[in-house]
This record gives structure tokens, sequence and C-alpha cells, in this order.
């Protein structure tokens, strides 16, 4: 019993070393860190960054509306229409949703 306590108490201090040897994990080349001096600019001072993760949201925004739309569209198209009865425009329609939505997702993606 003491031996297997010995042994426990052995792999403690080496498991602790081993963790704090590691260090801190490295970061992303593609993601300048906000409290960075080397943050990309505008010539205007502005955080170029935040500028673009602010044009990203509005057209993330006005693809969700376009999304909004066609679905709207399709819903409408559906309920009219018999479950026997496909229309080319509905899957073109459910096909420019997977566009938009795909679309978003790749701007999400990319910070």
């Amino acid at each position: 019993m003491i031996a297997v306590m010995i042994r426990r108490t052995a792999f403690f201090p080496v498991i602790c070393l081993c963790l704090c040897a590691q260090g801190p994990p490295p970061e992303r080349p593609g993601s300048p860190r906000l409290d960075n001096p080397e943050i990309l600019r505008t010539p205007d001072g502005r955080n170029r960054t935040e500028l673009i993760l602010k044009a990203d949201h509005e057209a993330s925004l006005k693809d969700l509306d376009a999304m909004r739309k066609l679905i709207d569209d399709v819903k409408i198209e559906m309920e009219k229409n018999d479950r026997h009865v496909l229309s080319v425009s509905t899957l073109k329609k459910l096909d420019d949703i997977e566009k938009l939505s795909k679309k978003i997702r790749g701007r999400m993606k990319r910070f």
C-alpha cells in the first residue's frame, strides 16, 4: 500500500513540471490581438479589422433579409401547390437560400 502511494506521489510533480513547461498556446497567425501595437490601420487611423467585421456584419444582415424573403416565397409556393407538384422556381429559390447560407458561414469563419 505504501509503495503504491509513493509511486502516485512521484508522478504528481513530474506531471506538474510537464504541464508548466509547455507554456502558453501559440497564437494563430491570421488573427491580430486587440492589444497588439501592430494592428493594421487605415490611412485615417481606424482599425482595419473592425471595419472589415462591420462591413461583413452588414452584408450578412442583408443576405439574411434576402434569405427570409426567399423562405417566405418558398413557403407560399409549397402551401399553394399540391404535394405532387414541384416547381423549378421553388428549386431555384432553395438553391439561392443555400448559396446565401454558405456566404454567411464563410464570412463568419474568416476571423
